[in-house]
């Protein structure tokens, strides 16, 4: 019974981080199960882990991704750019514990994503370590964290719902049409309980269930 219990429990929590994702950006691969095949030659980046709506309560999270038809090119990292070669941005943004309930109804009523609810970025030293580092000295801190490995580590990260984005970029970091996202959660730690929203503001669950 325990375990149906906590079963039922997961699937209640990852069903939330999923619904937010509506709300909070989910991106066009997220949930990769209904993602189109990729064109030959054509660039592509897919999240490995964390996967979409996962639920964790470890508050560190290696990101690892794959990449078909783009080579990275640390020699040529903030070069011109060139065909077919470039560097990685990662964007990581914790969802807001307490929405504002304007902002959650343009957020809803918004199909194309242009109200979506961005977050706090959590792209600097204290969280993305040496590629927050390295942000920093570019003046990209809190926009995002550049890389040319297919991962990144972040640690220290407070609990609540997340949204990650990863795009593929130019030598320069110039943006590129090749990203991918996903949403997880981390859980508070044991004994630890999240405040109470401001009277009128709207819980990150309770968002979610809206969207139920």
């Amino acid at each position: 019974m325990r375990l149906r219990k906590a079963t039922l429990a997961a699937l209640v929590l990852t069903g939330a981080a999923v619904a937010l994702a509506i709300v909070f950006g989910g991106g066009e691969n997220a949930g990769h199960a209904t993602a189109a095949e990729p064109t030959p030659g054509v660039p592509t980046v897919s999240i490995v882990s964390p996967r979409n709506g996962e639920v964790q309560a470890n508050h560190a999270v290696v990101v690892k991704i794959d990449i078909e038809s783009f080579e990275l090119a640390p020699r040529n990292f903030g070069s011109e750019p060139q065909l077919g070669e470039g560097a990685i941005r990662f964007s990581l943004n914790r969802v807001p514990n307490c929405v504002d309930p304007q902002k959650l109804k343009k957020a809803l009523n918004s199909p194309l994503g242009n109200e979506r609810l961005k977050g706090a970025s959590m792209d600097f030293p204290q969280y993305a370590g040496p590629n927050g580092i390295l942000a920093e000295e570019l003046e990209t801190d809190g926009e995002f964290s550049p890389a040319t490995r297919p991962e990144i580590f972040y640690h220290e990260l407070p609990p609540g719902f997340y949204r990650l984005t990863v795009t593929l970029a130019q030598n320069n970091l110039a943006i590129t049409p090749y990203h991918d996202v996903t949403n997880f959660q981390i859980l508070q730690k044991p004994g630890h309980h999240q405040k109470k929203c401001p009277a009128g503001y709207v819980s990150s669950a309770k968002a979610a269930e809206k969207l139920e």
